[in-house]
């Protein structure tokens, strides 16, 4: 049988010559020749036939394929009578190079013939052959090749970034197998002449851990002005190669490395945190800018505007996951600190407090919330300690308590418990709910247990960010005292309501008990004709979409009730969780509305039973009335109200009579005065509601609707030329700017940023850029970006090039081109030295 990698390498060549000459210079392949058999070719054996076979191939055959065989080797040129048609077409040989040479395709010439041969072991492995052979071009010079090679090694991209990629992979991990493949291949020394070329890295004894080192540190110089060997290459590779979610994990391994290598700690901790916003090679970087910035937001000595700009430009660091909840924690305390500020707590009656709590007051809630909150999830409490300490001192003494004594004396100044024009609770159904029965609509309700207006306000901004749905809020006043079954069956049709005369604190609605979801169904099933129902949102979400339609077409008020806020809260166990609670209610609540629009339900009402306050830092003995108010007269007893008949006055609580409150019976209520609590054994005492504070008794009322039309956009973006349209260094400065602020209903663009040329290679470093700004001042919409060229960038010298802004598809890797602008490459030639 014929061999048949000589076959393979035959009828290659003869995919491009019609003669192919074979000289068995050492007589070892006339079994191979005779044993041949190749379609549509002739074997001819020269043996003194030359002239014969010259005339037959040229003359008599001039369109058969021929394979000219000859036992020994070639005759010197003089005497070769066929030297001409050899040269003119090919020669086959059979020593082991030239057959791996005809195997990939290659000719042989001295510089491939050169490249095999120095690389001998590259060559050995068939798998790798196969690998190579598939990726080469006919204009591929031995370089190239060896591009290709190094790729096959590292089982990469033939780019030497992608390959080095690879290597710094393996380094990461403690290996090195693909780097040792590369050693006994010989293809290391011209890796390191790449490295070289590319990169500017020079050294006597090269390794990829001291291109690591040298790469992080010069990186870092680069932008805190210190000693640069490498070139801007170098850091565009940096910058692609942390940015990549492949390598992230290898980057940081490395980064932690050349971080104690090049002492980065102590470094830093002679810079000014301000200096460093644009660098993100070692995450002690992003430790020293939060340490910084602790001290100089308790210490008032940033402004908030500063530090929005400092944590929205640090969104777009590489360690900015892992950091989150610490940016966010401080960018909302110093707005928090600003908002307090800003704010002037007079009020001059019950309805005014209302109003003002409802238009401003109600943020310096929402900041506070969201501090807990973030410094929960971020876990460094003692980092946040001297930040939280300022903020929890400012909340209580400056806002919470200050505002509870305030709101107190318009309690105090009060007949009644109203706030007109805003409507009280007990009005819900009959404002709220009844205009759509008597335009004969269904109307869904969805009352969420302690979601207080400031949660409720932001409810309002998710629902109106969604595309084709529209919202507005309405704040209404909760029944006093402040308590779930009082607020659940104030929201219910009725006539009246009275507490019971016992130590349950129900509630009667028009003489029927409204204890629990059951008995809450019954009234308003009642009072609708068999078409109302009172339902858990937990087992509506339950149902499949023909199901939850069913329901819909059955009632025309569709109640849900919705607890996460006031079961977690009212435990003393879990009352630290209370502002995780409202996070996830948020949310809850998001996707119930979907649900029920998705069910063909097309006016929803969103309202509360009550709000509540919360302060996350332990009570001091000073919450906490000083005198026991306690008397056998008391019916039933709570952290924020008692309830019971003929009940003594007291200076530290304000009674109310029923007709006082709205309600019918006999039943006196007491609330203790601005935010005190009474004591209450084996109950937690930072989250309460049951009184009169406005974070208690001021409760949203959302009315969301769905539209058929889309109603949501992106912010646009424009592109600002500067003075010049020429590039004449390796960096370019652009500023873009943000056309609108963001809002609901025109929301952020996130634009990849980069330097292209007309065929498409991008020449610079890429940027993500968020364009999430809010503010209405236009100046404070302008977004700087530095771009630094790399040197594929010299080859367009002279030349026009983009700059492109590129968005990706949701949920796609595929971009489109949103805008761009043309520049002019005109480089001195000066700037091809590196000194």
């Amino acid at each position: 049988m014929s061999n048949p990698r000589i076959t393979q390498a035959l009828s290659n060549l003869f995919t491009k010559h019609r003669i192919v000459f074979w000289y068995d210079s050492n007589h070892e392949f006339r079994a191979d020749f005779e044993s041949l058999s190749l379609a549509d070719v002739t074997p001819v054996e020269l043996a003194n036939n030359e002239f014969g076979v010259k005339h037959r191939i040229l003359r008599s055959e001039p369109e058969r394929k021929f394979l000219l065989y000859h036992d020994g080797p070639p005759p010197a040129e003089l005497d070769n009578w066929l030297l001409d048609v050899m040269l003119a077409h090919a020669e086959f040989r059979t020593d082991q190079n030239a057959i791996w040479l005809s195997e990939l395709e290659l000719n042989p010439d001295p510089e491939f013939i050169n490249l095999v041969q120095s690389h001998n072991e590259f060559f050995q492995a068939a798998k790798r052959r196969e690998k190579l052979k598939d990726s080469l071009q006919k204009q591929d010079t031995a370089n190239q090749i060896r591009n290709k090679m190094l790729a096959v090694c590292a089982e990469s991209d033939a780019r030497l970034d992608a390959v080095l990629e690879q290597l710094l992979q393996e380094l990461a991990e403690g290996s090195a197998e693909k780097f040792r493949l590369i050693t006994r291949c010989k293809l290391d020394t011209y890796l390191w002449e790449q490295m070289s070329r590319h990169f500017a890295y020079h050294s006597e004894h090269p390794s990829l851990r001291d291109f690591a080192v040298e790469l992080f540190k010069s990186c870092y110089a680069m932008g805190t002005e210190g000693t640069i060997k490498l070139n801007g290459d170098a850091l565009v590779f940096l910058k692609r190669w942390k940015n990549s979610r492949l390598s992230a994990q290898a980057f940081e391994t490395l980064s932690h490395e050349c971080a104690q290598v090049l002492g980065i700690e102590q470094d830093l901790g002679k810079r000014d945190y301000r200096t460093l916003m644009e660098l993100d090679y070692f995450r002690l970087i992003d430790q020293k800018i939060i340490s910084d910035l602790v001290r100089a937001v308790a210490g008032q000595t940033v402004a908030a505007g500063e530090v929005s700009q400092w944590v929205r430009q640090r969104r777009q660091s590489h360690w900015y996951g892992e950091f989150k909840h610490l940016y966010e924690a401080l960018d909302i305390a110093a707005q928090f600190t600003q908002t307090l500020a800003d704010a002037r707590v007079e009020m001059s009656s019950i309805a005014d407090g209302v109003q003002r709590y409802s238009r401003t007051w109600y943020l310096t809630d929402r900041h506070y919330r969201k501090f807990i909150y973030h410094i929960r999830k971020s876990g460094q409490n003692s980092l946040m300690e001297p930040l939280s300490d300022r903020v929890e001192n400012l909340y209580t003494n400056n806002f919470l308590l200050k505002l509870g004594d305030r709101f107190q004396a318009c309690v105090d100044g009060a007949k009644a418990w109203e706030a007109l024009p805003v409507r009280r609770q007990d009005d819900f159904f009959k404002h709220w709910v009844q205009p759509f029965l008597d335009k004969d609509t269904r109307v869904c309700v969805i009352v969420s247990d302690a979601m207080r207006y400031e949660i409720g306000e932001e409810l309002l901004s998710l629902i109106r960010r969604e595309d084709r749905y529209g919202a507005d809020l309405q704040p209404a006043l909760a029944m006093l005292p402040s308590y779930t079954q009082l607020g659940m069956a104030a929201l219910l049709p009725h006539k009246k309501l009275e507490i019971t005369d016992n130590d349950q604190a129900g509630v009667l609605v028009d003489g029927v008990s409204s204890q629990g979801t059951i008995n809450r169904n019954k009234i308003l099933s009642q009072a609708l004709g068999g078409h109302g129902q009172a339902m858990k949102a937990e087992d509506f979400m339950q149902l499949n979409r023909e199901e939850s339609r069913e329901v819909l077409k059955a009632n025309r008020v569709l109640y849900l009730s919705h607890n996460r806020i006031d079961h977690t809260g009212d435990k003393l166990q879990s009352e630290g969780l209370a502002f995780d609670a409202a996070e996830e209610t948020l949310a809850d609540i998001v996707q119930l509305v979907k649900k029920l629009t998705a069910a063909n339900a097309s006016n929803i009402l969103v309202t509360a039973d009550h709000g509540f306050i919360y302060q996350n830092r332990e009570l001091a003995e000073s919450d906490f009335l000083a005198a026991d108010v306690t008397s056998d007269k008391v019916r039933f007893r709570n952290r924020r109200f008692l309830l019971g008949k003929g009940l003594s006055p007291h200076p530290s609580v304000h009674t109310f009579f029923p007709s006082q409150l709205g309600l019918q019976g006999e039943i006196e209520v007491q609330i203790p005065k601005s935010i005190n609590r009474l004591r209450l054994q084996g109950s937690g005492s930072r989250f309460v509601h049951g009184g009169a504070t406005l974070q208690e008794v001021v409760i949203p009322v959302l009315k969301i609707h769905k539209k058929r039309q889309s109603d949501t956009v992106l912010v646009e973006v424009d592109i600002l030329r500067g003075a010049s349209s020429v590039i004449t260094s390796g960096q370019l400065a652009v500023t873009f700017f943000q056309t609108t602020p963001v809002t609901d209903k025109t929301q952020p663009r996130i634009l990849q940023a980069g330097i292209y040329t007309d065929d498409g290679e991008l020449i610079s470093d890429s940027h993500e850029v968020h364009f999430d700004l809010d503010s209405d001042n236009p100046r404070e919409r302008e977004v700087s970006v530095r771009f630094v060229l790399t040197r594929q960038a010299d080859q367009a010298n002279g030349q026009e090039v983009n700059l492109r802004l590129e968005e990706q598809y949701a949920g796609t890797t595929h971009t489109t081109t949103y805008k761009s602008l043309r520049y002019t490459i005109r480089r001195a030639f000066t700037s091809d030295f590196d000194f």
